[in-house]
């Protein structure tokens, strides 16, 4: 059975003409007799090609502004047509139906109309009714019909015809049948989303429809995409492709400076989704300097963020350091010029975007959605728990390490000191665990625990914490509180000296 096809008559209806020209002629010149409406009629028109109004062959003219020009027997019925099928061939004729084999649609700018601010009776106008249709219908019977949905498929189709004197295979029929259903269900997704911007329907729809291969995921043996646009975040000025874990990194640490991005110049080093450095200074050497301190063993290898400019001063310090990722709203000219020396480092710029407030992850066999933890410990949020109330320079510190600690994998412990990491215990088992890893850290890159703070990101059952820490130093601490025996660690601050504040908020991070 001979699945291949010739093209005689094509229907023509596009929102974006570019790059329609080559292949309308391509059309006239194979003899093709074309069909079309309004702006894409007379498009054709102006190109000195003879094509037939739509109307000629419904009897009927555009009406409701456009609203319905397509939507009749004569169009879908030769889109929809089986040629193999002995009635539909017979109906055709009785009917009077034009055989329509290939269907070229681009449809009105939803999305885009959406994102430009646009009042909300321009985007309901820009819901596409007749172009869906004509997509849905011609890619339903690609036995018969070629669907060309978007402009994006433009080149392709031209290329197929041209090398092929008009005819298609059904292979190549099915793929844009494919590419046809894609487009489809993306477009009715976003329409979708749109209208339920209150969440009156709790239902999950995703749909991303770009993609960059990634060189693998996690591993090696992993296969790895992004879907999504890296463009409106960043400009990429140096460096080699983003890899699955780099994209991790980058995302957890523009996350952490978020919480940071109105305060004086601050620095922070990641590693594995984790923070092992951050401070706030006066310059942004200095802050890189001291986060660094942090943890210098760690920082190798790190994705490195500032929330300021990164001058040459700055640039001359990350130089010294093999890092995979830099990141700032702006660089001196002379430190992009420094930092660009290693060839694979990874240089962006960020740009000013607000990121989704939903995070979405899988899990088993679904798939688990939840509001992001949009709330940064304020001094609003404090309540003292302890008879001895932490100073003003404390409440600093212990802000600053609430922060940090929102952004680290629970368990969780962070002991921070003027505005400096100066260790955490990340992802532990136990809270206690937690805590002895921040102080054997700290220890080991010699921080002066006496007068830190420490964080945690949930309440402690037991005393044991408070005590470790006021062994190592530690002179206040911030966490969520809400424990049936929170007394027992209110008790042992009191009868120790160490001031605690409660948040009421509690920040794990899986």
């Amino acid at each position: 059975m001979n699945t291949t096809k010739t093209i005689q008559s094509a229907l023509i209806s596009v929102f974006d003409k570019e790059g329609l020209e080559p292949i309308v002629r391509k059309l006239h010149q194979q003899n093709v007799t074309i069909y079309s409406t309004g702006g894409t009629e007379d498009f054709i028109k102006n190109l000195g090609i003879p094509v037939v109004p739509v109307e000629d062959v419904t009897s009927y003219p555009s009406i409701l502004g456009g609203r319905v020009k397509t939507l009749h027997p004569k169009v879908f019925g030769g889109i929809l047509n089986r040629q193999d099928n002995a009635t539909d061939v017979q109906q055709m004729q009785e009917f009077d139906i034009p055989q329509i084999d290939v269907v070229i649609v681009d449809l009105y700018p939803f999305e885009k109309t959406v994102s430009s601010g646009a009042s909300d009776a321009d985007i309901i106008e820009k819901i596409d009714i007749g172009g869906i249709s004509l997509i849905r219908a011609a890619a339903k019977n690609f036995k018969d019909t070629v669907i060309i949905p978007s402009v994006n498929e433009y080149v392709l189709f031209l290329d197929i015809i041209s090398n092929n004197n008009g005819q298609t295979t059904l292979q190549q029929r099915k793929q844009f049948a494919t590419k046809a259903f894609n487009v489809s269900s993306h477009y009715d997704s976003a329409i979708f989303n749109y209208f339920n911007t209150n969440k009156e329907e709790v239902v999950l729809k995703i749909s991303e429809t770009k993609a960059d291969v990634l060189r693998y995921g996690e591993n090696p043996h992993q296969k790895g995409f992004f879907f999504g646009d890296f463009d409106k975040i960043f400009t990429k000025l140096h460096g080699k492709e983003l890899s699955y874990n780099n994209l991790l990194d980058v995302d957890a640490a523009v996350n952490l400076m978020g919480e940071f991005k109105n305060d004086e110049p601050t620095f922070a080093i990641l590693k594995h989704n984790n923070a092992c450095g951050i401070a706030t200074r006066k310059t942004m050497r200095a802050a890189y300097l001291d986060a660094l301190a942090g943890d210098p063993t760690s920082a190798f290898g790190g994705v490195l963020i500032a929330n300021g400019n990164i001058d040459l001063a700055t640039a001359e310090e990350i130089n010294k350091l093999f890092c995979e990722v830099v990141i700032a709203p702006s660089y001196d000219e002379n430190a992009i010029d420094l930092l660009q020396e290693k060839k694979n480092r990874i240089i962006l710029v960020q740009k000013e975007l607000s990121l989704p407030e939903t995070s979405v992850r899988s899990c088993l066999n679904g798939i688990l959605v939840q509001d992001k933890d949009l709330i940064t410990d304020g001094e609003a949020h404090l309540k003292t728990a302890t008879k001895t109330a932490p100073s003003a320079a404390e409440i600093e510190d212990l802000l600053f390490a609430s922060k940090i600690c929102k952004h680290t994998k629970s368990n969780t412990i962070v002991l921070a000191k003027n505005k400096q990491l100066c260790a955490s215990g990340t992802g532990q088992t136990s809270r206690v665990d937690a805590l002895t890893q921040a102080i054997h850290k700290a220890v080991s890159f010699e921080f002066d625990l006496k007068g830190a703070v420490m964080a945690s990101d949930a309440f402690f059952p037991f005393p044991d914490c408070v005590e470790i820490a006021k062994n190592a130093g530690i002179a206040a601490v911030i966490q969520p509180g809400g424990s049936i025996k929170d007394e027992l660690s209110i008790n042992y601050c009191n009868e120790n000296n160490v001031a605690m504040v409660f948040t009421g908020i509690r920040h794990f991070k899986h």
